[in-house]
């Protein structure tokens, strides 16, 4: 009982704008805070590989790095226009081919056009039907889990390539 009286008194001496603030979206704000860590560990991904190692793949049948950066840029593109239910970003393809300096400024474009169209996600549309990949209409949280699940998917590829050419992932570097 004293724990619960305890809690109960923690939670009344929080200013009421703070409490209700915190519970709003939990979804949509751990969300937005999953995006936020795995843009930081995507782009240092993307500057820390060496020009020259933009073309490796492990396996021929494996995407090169420069590939896995041109392919979060349109995954970005596509991604967070249906999620934050914007319009998408019209912009030219960036091949994997393409400089190293080309692929990091447009992720880090794509990673900009996210966080804004990502800014006024709540809550409440999470069971809306947004479009999807072979017109096949998903929920909101289904293409959200789906995303964050594809950040996590392509930055853990990118450590990897990294590991493989020694170089320490972002994360590593970081300690955490």
């Amino acid at each position: 009982m004293r724990i619960v009286s305890s809690a109960l008194a923690v939670c009344l001496a929080m200013p009421s704008g703070l409490i209700a603030q915190q519970a709003a979206s939990p979804v949509a704000d751990a969300f937005r805070s999953s995006f936020q860590e795995q843009q930081r560990n995507l782009v240092e991904a993307a500057e820390q590989m060496p020009a020259d190692k933009y073309g490796f793949k492990p396996t021929p049948a494996q995407m090169s790095f420069g590939k896995v950066v041109s392919h979060l840029i349109s995954g970005n593109a596509f991604l967070c226009a249906v999620i934050g239910g914007k319009e998408r970003p019209n912009w030219p393809e960036v091949p994997e081919t393409a400089s190293k300096d080309s692929l990091v400024a447009r992720l880090r474009a794509s990673f900009e056009f996210c966080g804004t169209a990502l800014a006024g996600l709540d809550d409440s549309k999470l069971g809306e039907m947004v479009p999807w990949f072979g017109d096949k209409p998903v929920s909101r949280a289904y293409a959200m889990f789906v995303t964050v699940d594809d950040w996590g998917d392509h930055y853990s590829q990118s450590a990897i390539y990294m590991r493989l050419n020694g170089l320490l992932p972002p994360t590593a570097r970081r300690n955490d």
